[in-house]
């Protein structure tokens, strides 16, 4: 069911699908196609679940890492969004020295909680937070954004054992499933299913939900924990590259490199959809 807060969402989530094109015009090349289709989740982490904090000198603050390092774009879009970080960093993308290079580094931006983009580390470090709040902020939450391309990785694996082992139910993970990767689908490359089966073998309460749906996504935050004393993970069915009609749901929006009438073209197609939510809040 569409609410208030889920329509102001969409827009949200609209607009900074709208700052990843921007990061485009700056430097028209980037890996488009995970940002685009974890970037509902990331909005609605930011803007509907975690908690305000005063920043990163606040020690029971939630935490956000995004283990697929390389949608780092979507979180860069909805830092701006939720105004983190000046929107004018975006025409920084790609610069030589710029604080949003192509994966996310803690050194340089406010917001980001560890440098990731060698996959499989968002989990285990996750892990590390969290049994350090357990002792001194039991009410502070990592969420924490993988890729099924990363799943392969074995230190995802370890993450979710000791998530398991330590009844980590201050976790909330998100697996982006849009069943794509940099080389081709994930069937092929390397086929990880039931991702839903192997996390629950490991312990896990674990629910599916598609994650270009506001209503869902939300109502997935609230119910978090769904099991007390486990670790949550919500699996996604999401669209590769959505929100970018000409290459959505395709391989080839992992990286794209657009030319000037393709990406005009989708910076039509997002104006167009901010306008249309915007009229009809």
């Amino acid at each position: 069911m569409t609410t208030p807060d889920t329509q102001q969402l969409q827009v949200h989530a609209a607009r900074a699908r709208r700052n990843v094109l921007r990061m485009l015009e700056a430097n028209p090349n980037g890996h488009l196609g995970g940002a685009m289709s974890a970037i509902d989740m990331i909005t609605a982490i930011y803007f509907h679940a975690m908690r305000p904090s005063t920043g990163v000198d606040d020690p029971g603050r939630d935490r956000f890492l995004l283990s697929a390092g390389h949608k780092a774009m979507g979180q860069y879009a909805v830092l701006a969004e939720k105004g983190i970080i000046d929107e004018s960093v975006l025409d920084q993308y790609g610069a030589l020295s710029s604080p949003i290079p192509g994966h996310p580094n803690m050194s340089l931006l406010q917001g980001i909680e560890a440098n990731t983009g060698a996959l499989g580390h968002g989990l285990p470090i996750a892990c590390g937070m969290a049994l350090g709040l357990r002792r001194e902020h039991p009410d502070a939450r990592i969420y924490v954004m993988m890729g099924d391309g990363e799943l392969p990785e074995g230190s995802n694996w370890e993450g979710a054992a000791i998530a398991a082992h330590y009844c980590l139910d201050n976790i909330v993970a998100f697996v982006d499933l849009n069943g794509m990767q940099i080389s081709g689908t994930t069937e092929e490359v390397m086929n990880m299913n039931s991702v839903v089966e192997k996390f629950r073998a490991f312990g896990w309460s674990v629910s599916e939900i598609d994650g270009h749906d506001m209503a869902q996504i939300t109502a997935a935050l609230d119910s978090a924990p769904t099991e007390p004393g486990k670790p949550t993970v919500f699996v996604a069915h999401t669209i590769k590259g959505k929100g970018v009609s000409s290459i959505q749901g395709t391989v080839p929006s992992h990286y794209w490199k657009p030319k000037a009438d393709e990406l005009a073209e989708a910076v039509a197609e997002s104006e167009a959809l901010i306008k249309t939510l915007e009229d009809a809040r």
